[in-house]
């Protein structure tokens, strides 16, 4: 996104909604790479789930990931 996610709606917004609960993290470092989270399965189970930021600030549901959690099976030895 580099100098053009600035400008976008969605991220000052998020920006706003941490600052206000609080957020108290170090802002040091590249800045511009988004992240995600992964939920993977054992075995041939693969990915159970996958949130991928799509602009700064965007957020994976808790409950989704606790969901995705206990779908995992164990693994038979």
């Amino acid at each position: 996104m580099m100098l053009s996610g600035f400008f976008r709606l969605g991220v000052w917004q998020n920006f706003i909604r941490a600052w206000r609960s609080g957020f108290s993290g170090n802002l040091e470092g590249e800045g511009f790479t988004l992240g995600g989270v992964y939920v993977i399965g054992a075995g041939r189970q693969g990915v159970l789930l996958e949130h991928r930021e799509k602009e700064f600030g965007d957020k994976v549901s808790l409950p989704s990931v606790l969901e995705a959690a206990e779908k995992i099976k164990p693994q038979a030895s």
